[in-house]
């Protein structure tokens, strides 16, 4: 490549955050975070200009490929590159933060730290999907920690210590199986190296791939997150101010679901055929819990906070599918609710920013007063719950019908997870809708109106909203927007899936998995317009 998009991707915002001390500000904010909107406004046109210049769509192989030797005796190298399982989630990073950034405008205690942590998590963030070393996505994951940790533990509410450190003990915790995985994988055989190829390349016999999959999927099960490693989440977002409830919804989660595929699908595919299974009773369980939970949560964070554990449910159906167009709608559903998710939780914090309060029973009767609110508010709902014309209808859609056509399960196991799953597909519109009540209908809250302040939404809070609307309609009415980015790769991550199931035979689900025709059984269904 004459121009290194990714990289420049990475190091730009990181290297600008470090210049923050530098720029000149009476304290009160104004000019640095005009300083970091600039840069995350950079960082994303960065990452679109690597997609026009540098990406072809119909290419599954990796593109934009940057490599430099680190230390080249131990197999370490500077390696990034992108593929359709990982361009889609860069520009979806750079996206979201850019208008976190704008979401962030309100702050106004300690703003340097604010917006250099912001822009630092801009960078490891992009980072994780964009690394093709093993030990460079490690350093990459750990590297948002700490930002988020400080986010939540110095600009979060009540609770905010008992919520960072739950998050750090979670998140820190279970990467140490990343760490080990790595390392094991690394050091198997003959030659050392941590690049995804070399990887790929090497033969694990089938006890060595179980064992490696199952600690990563405890580490990424953490953060996608599935039940029961989930608790952390509620806590975070239940004390998380907008911008980073944005970052959290619309990108951290994503990192466990994209580095599924990307590790446990990719690289250890036999054992994936194994764990596949268990993959589907974890999405739906996620699904039914999680829409149960918030359908009873008082506190407005935390009933969104389980609506988006519900939604992830979906994406571990479609990635243990084996099916093209199940993989596709997991890849799919993950954009999506990234957008919808980010707009949800930016509206939760405009509504706290005028009412003051989480409670739903202390609400009501708000619409009146706040109509363009309360418009924002339902249209984003409608997106939530998979409305027709809406991206998450489509991703939903294409992870039923992926799974359901998938012949590598026995009918009465897809009847069974299909109708578990469309339970929670039914709740969802229901706590939805009924918060929305509780919020702008029914009778006043003489208190709450005669002792706040409740001014409609603000250009600024619609112009974020409207940002997140337009990928959100467009991919709703016409998918392949964003389905053709990363069609090639997906065809060719269940190629791979098929043929590691043609050879582990049989599975710990046996019952479940068809004994018979198995090659011609897993011909997944094409992707079509």
């Amino acid at each position: 490549m004459a121009f290194p998009w990714l990289s420049a991707s990475i190091l730009f915002p990181i290297g600008a955050a470090l210049l923050i001390p530098f720029v000149p500000d009476k304290g009160d904010g104004k000019q640095v975070r005009w300083f970091a909107l600039g840069v995350a406004l950079v960082t994303f046109l960065l990452t679109v200009g690597g997609y026009l210049n540098g990406y072809d769509p119909a290419v599954e192989g990796l593109q934009l490929v940057e490599r430099i030797d680190w230390l080249p005796q131990l197999g370490l190298a500077w390696s990034v590159g992108a593929d359709g399982l990982s361009m889609p989630l860069i520009l979806l990073t750079s996206f979201i933060t850019a208008l976190a950034a704008l979401a962030a405008w309100p702050v106004s205690f300690k703003p340097r730290l604010f917006y250099f942590l912001l822009l630092a998590m801009d960078g490891g963030q992009i980072a994780v999907f964009a690394v093709q070393d093993m030990l460079l996505f490690f350093l990459a994951w750990e590297l948002e920690l700490l930002p988020v940790y400080l986010l939540l533990a110095i600009w979060g509410g009540k609770k905010r210590q008992y919520a960072a450190t739950k998050f750090i003990l979670y998140t820190a915790g279970s990467s140490l199986f990343i760490l080990l995985a790595g390392l094991a994988m690394a050091f198997y055989g003959d030659s050392i190296s941590f690049e995804y190829t070399a990887l790929m390349a090497k033969d694990f016999p089938a006890k060595f791939q179980l064992l490696c999959y199952a600690g990563l999927l405890i580490a990424f099960g953490v953060k996608l997150p599935i039940v029961p490693l989930h608790t952390w989440l509620p806590d975070a977002h239940g004390e998380a101010t907008a911008p980073v409830h944005m970052l959290l919804a619309g990108i951290l989660l994503k990192m466990g679901g994209y580095a599924l595929l990307r590790f446990n699908v990719q690289l250890l595919p036999e054992a994936h055929a194994q764990f596949a299974p268990l993959l589907v009773v974890l999405g739906v369980v996620n699904i039914i819990y999680a829409a149960l939970t918030s359908f009873a949560q008082r506190n407005l964070k935390r009933k969104i906070a389980y609506s988006s554990i519900s939604h992830m449910g979906f994406v571990l159906i479609g990635i243990g599918s084996f099916s093209a167009l199940g993989t596709s709608g997991a890849m799919l559903q993950m954009i999506s609710h990234g957008l919808i998710g980010a707009s949800l939780f930016f509206l939760v914090g405009a509504t706290y920013d005028r009412t003051h309060t989480l409670q739903l029973d202390e609400m009501g009767g708000v619409g009146q007063k706040m109509r363009k609110m309360f418009a924002l508010w339902t249209v984003c709902s409608l997106a939530s719950l998979a409305l027709p014309g809406m991206s998450g209808f489509v991703s939903e859609l294409m992870v039923f019908v992926g799974f359901a056509t998938s012949e590598a399960y026995t009918l009465s196991f897809r009847v069974v997870m299909a109708i578990l799953a469309a339970v929670g597909v039914i709740l969802t519109p229901i706590y939805l809708l009924s918060m929305l009540r509780e919020i702008f209908f029914g009778k006043e809250n003489t208190e709450l109106a005669s002792h706040t302040n409740l001014v409609d939404a603000e250009p600024r809070e619609i112009y974020v909203i409207s940002c997140l609307l337009v990928p959100i309609i467009g991919i709703g009415l016409y998918p392949r927007i964003m389905t053709d980015s990363y069609r090639a790769s997906i065809e060719a991550l269940v190629r791979r899936e098929s043929s590691a199931m043609a050879l582990v035979m049989p599975t710990p689900a046996g019952n479940l998995i068809r004994q018979a025709g198995l090659q011609a059984s897993l011909q997944a269904p094409a992707l079509t317009g």
